[in-house]
């Protein structure tokens, strides 16, 4: 389930934890961005790619785990 932006832009505001998990992912989007731009990667790129784009994956696991507890909370 994706966050919907009302519960997302609440959380941007109010959560600490969530607020620096989106400041990281982005940062890791970012550098991401960078790599794919490239032609041909290093074998150092290659891993540095890969563990991005797993611990992204981490980071957006843990800000819907925190969204659907927000969600739950507000509908009880």
């Amino acid at each position: 389930m994706s966050q919907s932006g009302p519960i997302r832009e609440k959380l941007l505001e109010l959560n600490e934890e969530y607020r620096r998990l989106n400041e990281q992912h982005r940062e890791y989007e970012s550098r991401l961005t960078s790599l794919t731009s490239k032609t041909v990667l290093s074998d150092e790129e290659q891993v540095e790619e890969t563990t991005l784009k797993k611990k992204k994956l981490q980071l957006k696991d843990r800000m819907e785990a925190i969204a659907r507890e927000a969600r739950a909370g507000a509908h009880p």
